[in-house]
C-alpha cells in the first residue's frame, strides 16, 4: 500500500508540473503574440489603418516579424507611452527617403536572409541605387518609386502570390500607378501612354489573355530593382533575350550597319516598343501596311528585295492553303489522307522558319527555307487530287453496281410475275 501511495503522489505531482508548464507556455505564447499596434491601428482609417486580416497576408508577418521590426517600439505593451517609447527604438512613420535603406538592412544581409529563404537575392538595394529611381532619390527627388510603392506596405506578398502587386500579371498595373498619371509625371517630361500601348500589344495578350507568365512585361525589358530605360543602342540586346534567332539574323544583315549609321534602334524601328502588334506578312513588301516603305522607295534595291520576300511568303502560304483545302475536301468525303495532312505540318514549319529568316533580309537564304515547304505543299496537293480521283472512281463504280443491282431486282420481279401468271 505504501508503494502505491507513493506512486500516486508522484503521478499527482507530475500532473501538476505538466499543467504548470502548459500554462507558462500559453502565457509566454500569448505575450509573444500580443500586438498592441494592431489593436489600435485596426480601428483607424487609411492610410494608418492596418487590420489583422490585412497584416496576416504579409510575408513578413508569416515569417514571424512584427510591426517593431520596421517601426521599433514594443508591441507587447498596452500603454502607448511604453509601446511607442524611444528607449524601445520606436521610429514611428518612416520617411520615404529612408525606406530603401530600411528594407536593405535585412534584404542586403545574406546571413540573415538565408534563415528565411536561401534562394532570395540580396542585391536589391545595390541594384536600386543604379536605377533611375534610386539615382533621383539620392538627388533629393522623393516622388520616385521606393520599395513600398511596388511591393505594398503592410500586406507585402511574394511575387508568386497571384494577388501580389509584383506578380507578373499585375506588374504593368503597378508601374502604371505613376507612369500612366500625366499629372504626377508632368515634371519628368516623358510619355505616359506606355501602359495604354502595352495593353494593346501582343505581349499583353500573351500574358493577360492566354495566361503565359513568361511573356514580357515592364520589368522584363526595363529591369526591376535596377530599372532603367534601354538606350537606342541596347534595344536589340533587350529584345534578343527572348528573340534570339531574329537577333542573330539581324546582326548579319545589311540593316545592322545601316540602322547604326542612321541612329535607328534595330527592333523598335519596325515593331515599335510598348505597342507591339502581332506580326503579319503584311508588314513586309510594298503594300500599304509595309514597314519597309518607311525607308525604301520604288526603284531602290531594298524595295525590290522586300517585294521578292513578300512574294515568296505569299506563294508558300497560298500553296499550303490550297493543299489544306483539297485534303480537307477529301477527308470530308471519307478518304484517308491523315498521312498527307501530317506531312503538311512540315510545310507550315518551313513558312514559320521563313518568317524568322526575314530578319536577315537576304532573298537567297529565304529561298532555301521556302523551297522545302513548297515541295511538301505540292506533294500534299497531289495527294488530295489522287484521293478525290479515287473517290470519284469509287462513286462511279458504286453507281454502276447500284444500276446493275436494280436491273437484277427488276428482272426478278418480272420473272416472278411471269411465274405467277
Amino acid at each position: 500500500m505504501g508503494i502505491w501511495r507513493n506512486n500516486a503522489r508522484l503521478l499527482l505531482q507530475f500532473g501538476w508540473f505538466r499543467l504548470a508548464t502548459v500554462l507558462v507556455l500559453l502565457a509566454t505564447s500569448a505575450a509573444q503574440s500580443k500586438n498592441s499596434c494592431l489593436d489600435c491601428h485596426s480601428a483607424l482609417p487609411d492610410p494608418v489603418g492596418v487590420s489583422q486580416e490585412k497584416f496576416s497576408h504579409d510575408i513578413h508577418a508569416q515569417k514571424g516579424l512584427t510591426c517593431a521590426s520596421c517601426h521599433g517600439g514594443d508591441p507587447g505593451k498596452d500603454d502607448p507611452d511604453q509601446a511607442m517609447s524611444r528607449k524601445a527604438g520606436w521610429k514611428g512613420k518612416i520617411d520615404r527617403a529612408q525606406i530603401p535603406e530600411l528594407c536593405g538592412k535585412c534584404h542586403s544581409d545574406p546571413a540573415f536572409m538565408r534563415t528565411f529563404n536561401p534562394s532570395l537575392r540580396t542585391d536589391q538595394l545595390s541594384q536600386y541605387k543604379t536605377s533611375v529611381h534610386g539615382k533621383r532619390l539620392a538627388g533629393g527627388d522623393a516622388k520616385v518609386a521606393v520599395c513600398t510603392d511596388c511591393h505594398s506596405v503592410h500586406d507585402t506578398r511574394p511575387p508568386s502570390d497571384p494577388a501580389s502587386t509584383v506578380n507578373p500579371v499585375h506588374i504593368a498595373d503597378t508601374c502604371a500607378r505613376c507612369h500612366a498619371d500625366a499629372s504626377y509625371m508632368s515634371a519628368y517630361k516623358i510619355p505616359t501612354n506606355q501602359f495604354a500601348d502595352y495593353g494593346k500589344s501582343v505581349h499583353h495578350e500573351a500574358l493577360a489573355v492566354r495566361g503565359d507568365l513568361s511573356a514580357p512585361t515592364c520589368t522584363t525589358c526595363h529591369g526591376n530593382h535596377g530599372a532603367t530605360p534601354p538606350g537606342v543602342a541596347s534595344v536589340a540586346n533587350v529584345c534578343s533575350t527572348c528573340h534570339v534567332f531574329q537577333a542573330q539574323l539581324f546582326d548579319g544583315s545589311p540593316h545592322k550597319e545601316a540602322f547604326a549609321a542612321a541612329g535607328l534602334p534595330g527592333c523598335v524601328t519596325c515593331h515599335s516598343n510598348h505597342r507591339i502588334s502581332h506580326p503579319t506578312d503584311e508588314l513586309i513588301g510594298t503594300g500599304d501596311k509595309s514597314v519597309c516603305l518607311q525607308c525604301h522607295t520604288q526603284g531602290d534595291a531594298g524595295y525590290a528585295v522586300a517585294a521578292q520576300m513578300k512574294d515568296q511568303l505569299a506563294h508558300l502560304a497560298s500553296s499550303i492553303g490550297s493543299a489544306e483545302q483539297i485534303l480537307g475536301n477529301a477527308e470530308q468525303s471519307g478518304m484517308e489522307v491523315s498521312q498527307a495532312k501530317l506531312e503538311l505540318t512540315q510545310a507550315r514549319d518551313a513558312l514559320t522558319k521563313a518568317r524568322v529568316t526575314i530578319h536577315g533580309f537576304k532573298v537567297g537564304r529565304m529561298e532555301t527555307d521556302i523551297k522545302p515547304g513548297l515541295d511538301i505543299a505540292a506533294k500534299g496537293y497531289k495527294a488530295g487530287q489522287q484521293a478525290l480521283a479515287e473517290r470519284n472512281y469509287r462513286r462511279i463504280g458504286l453507281g454502276i453496281s447500284l444500276v446493275a443491282i436494280a436491273l437484277v431486282l427488276l428482272g426478278l420481279r418480272l420473272y416472278i410475275k411471269q411465274i405467277e401468271s
